[in-house]
């Protein structure tokens, strides 16, 4: 499968739309709360079923796409984030909200167990091809500033669902028409041996595990975090929703361009080599963030992010070097059902910490957590299988 071709398209389509959906209320929840005679760090807890759902539900996503078919599932993908997408601009309380949106998480749950292993399986540079994945699903993370924050402005804050939930239906129906349909599922094909040491698979799947969690966390602090603090940092330089979404939007879009970077460089190095100074250096862009201002900070959450991003890539790659085909969306599966069932708690405390402790509290606190992600990534074996 090439880069090019329809089926890579529409799976990198997915994945932007993964990350847009799932950022949308993020940047719509003050819009939201105001209508709703709410702050916005009181609404904010009530998409915490979505993150939950997100983790929660890549297990039988993941298992359903070994044992029934990747193809299916990408499909059902597509069609129940866009069907879910309209319930939600659709809610009227914010009860109604927090079901809708965690209907969307267990939709949204399906992509990266079932999308990333389909994309990689025939790949000939498969580190590229998820680092080019990684930049769709960032660029989906900008989109979701930039085309939310315009739609929230202009139009309302369920226009800024509605609008991308049309664009899912749509690549369904095409998904449908134009990828074919595998000839066995994954589950049913011939093994092929790893030959790899017991003590080192359990090793490796121990890092992959912990930094899953670690990065799942500051991953979703920095994404729903980033917009509100640009705002309060901005305040009396920038005040206008769609200026300030259209400066997050370039935040993303920058940095998103470290995942192709990365990807090109796991197709030569072996991942410790270059997944450890990466995850490093946000420790101390973190601290720096939490003391800067203005367009000092915009630069520096340019730079945290891409650190961000650039870490990514490493728990799919890692899947990819250690995991046979046949179960790589089952233990991907378990994998997030891990890190995004403990990140959900990220998004539940966003709110409630700034507004106790402010954001230099929480950005002091990610560094905390990236110096964690570091001392696991030490563990990786120097080489790889």
């Amino acid at each position: 499968m090439t880069n090019t071709s329809p089926t890579a398209l529409l799976l990198n389509a997915g994945h932007a739309l993964d990350h847009l959906f799932l950022l949308i209320f993020a940047t719509a929840v003050v819009a939201i709360a105001a209508e709703w005679g709410m702050g916005w760090n009181d609404l904010m807890p009530y998409t915490m079923g979505a993150f939950v759902m997100f983790g929660l539900g890549s297990v039988p996503a993941g298992k359903l796409g070994d044992q029934w078919g990747r193809r299916a599932m990408m499909i059902v993908f597509f069609l129940g984030l866009g069907a879910s997408g309209l319930l939600v601009a659709a809610t009227q309380t914010p009860w109604q909200m927090a079901a809708a949106l965690t209907l969307m998480g267990s939709f949204a749950a399906i992509y990266h167990p079932v999308g990333i292993p389909m994309l990689v399986q025939k790949a000939s540079r498969p580190g590229f091809t998820i680092g080019l994945n990684g930049l769709a699903g960032n660029l989906g993370i900008a989109v979701a500033a930039l085309l939310s924050g315009f739609l929230v402005k202009h139009v309302g804050w369920r226009a800024a669902f509605v609008v991308p939930s049309l664009v899912a239906l749509g690549c369904g129906i095409l998904f449908a028409v134009l990828v074919p349909r595998e000839a066995e599922a994954p589950a049913q094909r011939k093994a092929k041996s790893l030959d790899i040491p017991a003590a080192t698979m359990a090793r490796v799947f121990l890092v992959m595990t912990l930094t899953a969690v670690s990065g799942s966390m500051i991953f979703h602090f920095t994404t729903n975090g980033t917009g509100h603090l640009l705002a309060e940092r901005f305040r009396g330089v920038v005040e206008d929703p769609a200026t300030l979404g259209m400066l997050l939007a370039m935040v993303f879009a920058l940095a998103s361009l470290a995942q192709v970077a990365v990807g090109t460089l796991i197709d030569r190095f072996p991942l410790k080599r270059i997944y450890l100074p990466i995850v490093a250096m946000q420790i101390p862009l973190f601290l720096v963030a939490a003391v800067s201002e203005g367009w000092l900070l915009l630069v520096v959450a340019i730079a945290y992010m891409a650190a961000v991003f650039g870490a990514i890539p490493f728990t799919d790659a890692i899947v990819l070097r250690y995991v046979d085909d046949r179960m790589r969306s089952r233990v991907t599966g378990m994998r997030l059902a891990v890190s995004f069932t403990a990140a959900s708690a990220a998004i539940w405390m966003l709110g409630p910490v700034v507004k106790a402790a402010g954001f230099s509290a929480m950005l002091a606190v990610l560094a905390a957590v990236a110096a964690c992600t570091t001392l696991f990534v030490s563990f990786l074996p120097a080489r790889d299988r």
